[in-house]
């Protein structure tokens, strides 16, 4: 007796198809894998809470955070994978709070392991010399304290261990940073600010619409 063989067209009409809802939902767990490769390893959202970055961050501004600006850190490595590139003056930085891990906080680079820093009535002064062209230090209180008093103005000299950075917030008189707390681990570094993608302000319940899209420096 001699079997009859179906073409590829009937095959392919004949055999059974994935249902909606399955098809459903392979596609919106392909979605959320993506979303947190792409959190986990790529760009990631952080919204400013505070002014102690004042006047470069306000309060209310949400930004985009490069993960991959100084390699990436994956566990059980001991280093960063996919480059090597360590924090450098001025870069702002987001990393987990050295007090409490679990809170981020933003901050300006200003010295890496090695450096020499001081404060001498509010100026900053890096391995001896003074840092010059701050223009996004921003000074709000006249008042200088002594260093017996508080390290807001005055402090040091201190060195930079390795693998360890100074920051401080471009709010001087209004932020907490390392002149209380200390070092910042370089890994504990999630990544470099860049931009600006959108920015709300609280008080005139508006956003500011000038501010989208301003690159971070």
């Amino acid at each position: 007796m001699r079997v009859k063989t179906k073409t590829t067209s009937e095959a392919m009409h004949s055999a059974p198809k994935p249902s909606v809802l399955r098809e459903n939902v392979e596609a919106i767990i392909i979605a959320i894998v993506l979303a947190l490769l792409i959190r986990t390893f790529g760009v990631q959202a952080f919204k400013i809470p505070s002014g102690s970055m004042l006047e470069t961050l306000q309060i209310g501004d949400h930004i985009l955070v490069n993960k991959l600006s100084y390699g990436l850190n994956v566990p059980f490595f001991t280093g960063p994978v996919l480059g090597e590139k360590l924090p450098g003056h001025g870069d702002i930085i987001v990393f987990a709070y050295p007090e409490d891990p679990r809170k981020d906080f933003i901050k300006r680079v200003v010295g890496v392991e090695g450096d020499l820093i001081e404060i001498r009535d509010k100026q900053l002064y890096r391995n001896n010399s003074p840092v010059p062209h701050e223009t996004y230090a921003v000074f709000e209180d006249s008042m200088i304290y002594r260093r017996e008093m508080s390290p807001r103005d005055n402090m040091g000299p201190v060195r930079v261990p390795e693998g360890k950075l100074f920051t401080m917030g471009d709010n001087r008189d209004g932020s907490s940073d390392s002149r209380f707390w200390g070092y910042v681990d370089v890994r504990a570094v999630k990544g470099r600010a860049f931009i600006i993608y959108w920015s709300w302000d609280g008080d005139r319940m508006r956003p500011r619409w000038g501010r989208m899209g301003r690159l971070i420096s």
